[in-house]
């Protein structure tokens, strides 16, 4: 392996190219499947670096290819260039609401400061096999209705960047993948990745009833309000049906809730997610709570539309990536060494559905402040966010590597999959895309639930 000083230095001498890269992407902050500006200036980036890059093209992102000339597994490296819409925070954008409150600004330019010290002429001795890295679009879960247009149009089948990048083939050949994470804390300049996180499912349902006057003819009306209020009761009582082993979270808000105080509602919509630890627990919760809505609806003689999206897959977090990442942070910060987490996360991401075909890891790296998805985070560290990011990259990309690529080799061969094949895996997602008319009024007086 190197000596730790060689790597530090290669990240070093592009400190300027990561922090210009930092600067520029947190204020031009975009949501997912808009990041235009971000993308075409990684792109730029790395072209003068000498990348040959394949291009998203439709939507935002791209990957280049680094070969050693030796052989060994392809390490996938990732960096997420999509921001939240927060329009209460202090630096958000004026005209989209857009800030990156979950850092993942940091993650664009430490994978640029990446690809710059990987075209170092020392960077690849020694090393077997090859790297991807690659800029993906759209992890937060955000603007449902611009997501489900595009999927209308066909520029994209699922929400999520990484299961559009899967679907598209863009991570064919890789044998295992990381991508380190923004976070925050005074102690330390690294976390360790959780054991996993929970899979989801997007959900959309409008409820649909009759308008009347409220006052004198309310008799006359449907409440759609009223429904949807009986829906997220019967979602509630579900909760003692959930077992503690599969995380299950639920958490349903009203997006339109009536136009006047003395209409009776007509159209009441609710969004959701249902979140689970594993795609059958996921699968069947999401069933209750569609029978619970549809039961809802029924019960107030409303009509429902049920429109579900494929979430994330759960994340399996790759024990021994996890074991060499915290290896990689205790070379760099022996000060504050760290362990593999042994929590379960409830969030979700769509590394998830990385993990379920190769192995993978999802750690963080410390340098932000305030909570992640609030008014109040910023980064407090560029130095800790990005630099030490690019630094515990190409620690952990030697370690697997190294040595014929001895650890990468160990860690693809041990592994088994959750699916067989990406045809599975996209065949899974499929059967939780619904779009349905959930009560059904018979002439004969009878109510059919779908």
């Amino acid at each position: 392996m190197k000596p730790l000083e060689t790597l530090i230095k290669n990240a070093e001498k592009h400190r300027k190219l990561v922090f210009d890269a930092h600067d520029y992407i947190w204020e031009h902050a975009e949501s997912g499947f808009r990041e235009w500006e971000t993308c075409a200036y990684l792109e730029k980036q790395f072209e003068a670096l000498g990348y040959t890059l394949t291009k998203a093209g439709n939507i935002p992102g791209f990957y280049t290819d680094l070969d050693t000339g030796r052989p060994g597994p392809k390490v996938l490296i990732m960096g997420e260039m999509d921001s939240l819409i927060i329009p209460a925070h202090p630096q958000a954008r004026k005209d989209t609401g857009c800030v990156h409150a979950c850092g993942h600004h940091c993650q664009s330019a430490a994978l640029l400061g990446v690809a710059a010290a990987l075209k170092e002429p020392d960077a690849l001795e020694g090393l077997s096999g090859s790297i991807r890295l690659m800029a993906v679009p759209a992890e937060e879960v955000v603007e449902f209705e611009f997501r489900d247009e595009l999927r209308r149009q066909g520029v994209i089948r699922y929400f999520g960047g990484k299961q559009e990048f899967l679907s598209r083939g863009y991570m064919k050949g890789c044998g295992l993948a990381f991508m380190v994470h923004t976070s925050y804390g005074e102690e330390g300049d690294f976390e360790p990745a959780n054991r996993g996180d929970n899979g989801c499912v997007f959900k959309n349902a409008a409820f649909r009833g009759k308008a009347a006057h409220a006052g004198f003819a309310p008799y006359r009306g449907v409440n759609a309000l009223y429904a949807a209020n009986l829906a997220m009761n019967a979602i509630n009582a579900l909760r003692e049906t959930f077992r503690e082993e599969d995380y299950i979270r639920t958490h349903p808000i009203v997006t339109a809730g009536g136009s006047v105080v003395n209409a009776i509602p007509s159209v009441v919509t609710l969004e959701n997610q249902v979140r689970a630890a594993n795609m059958e627990s996921l699968a069947a919760t999401n069933e209750k709570v569609n029978r619970a809505m549809a039961g809802a609806a029924a019960a107030m003689g409303a009509r429902l539309t049920i429109t579900d999206r494929t979430g994330y897959a759960p994340l399996h977090t790759d024990q021994r990536l996890s074991e060499l990442f915290c290896q990689a942070a205790g070379m760099l910060d022996p000060r504050h060494p760290i362990r593999p987490n042994p929590m379960w996360s409830t969030g979700c991401t769509d590394m998830g559905d990385v993990s379920c075909l190769m192995p993978a890891v999802h750690p963080y790296c410390r340098g932000a402040a305030g909570p992640a998805h609030s008014d109040d985070y910023r980064i407090a560290s560029v130095e800790k966010a990005c630099l030490n990011s690019v630094k515990v990259q190409l620690v952990l990309l030697e370690l697997l590597l190294d040595n014929g690529a001895a650890e990468a080799r160990a860690i693809v061969d041990n592994y088994t999959p959750v699916y067989a094949s990406v045809e599975d895996y996209l065949r899974d997602l499929d059967r939780l895309m619904i779009d349905k008319e959930a009560v059904d009024y018979q002439d004969d007086g009878t109510i059919l639930l779908r």
